[in-house]
């Protein structure tokens, strides 16, 4: 979007300004039954070079559909706590650590 606005600034500029300013991505896609889902959940790590580094911290998982074509499943852990957990909790956001477990759900 920066480039269509004829703002004349680097690839990687802008990517390290995005980068920065973002720390999380929600996906979110449409099933077959129709429902749209939260189907990922990522934190943006910063840069590598010209890589922007992400870490998923929650998946959907797909565990069946039933006989109406709805889809089964959960959100599961991927076992990391995202960095910025600790400016959630200074900021009085108190999420309980263990969400984030492999073993949480």
């Amino acid at each position: 979007m920066v480039l269509m606005a004829g703002m004349d600034m680097p690839v990687k500029v802008i990517r390290e300004q995005v980068a920065s300013a973002v720390d999380i991505i929600v996906h979110q896609s449409r099933f077959a039954d129709g429902k749209r889902r939260v189907t990922a959940i990522v934190e943006v790590d910063g840069l590598e070079g010209d890589v922007v580094l992400m870490q998923k911290i929650f998946e959907f998982k797909q565990t069946g559909i039933l006989t109406d074509g709805s889809i089964q499943g959960h959100h599961q852990s991927m076992g990391i706590a995202p960095r910025f957990y600790d400016e959630l909790r200074d900021s009085g956001i108190d999420l309980d650590r263990t969400m984030f477990s492999e073993a949480a759900i």
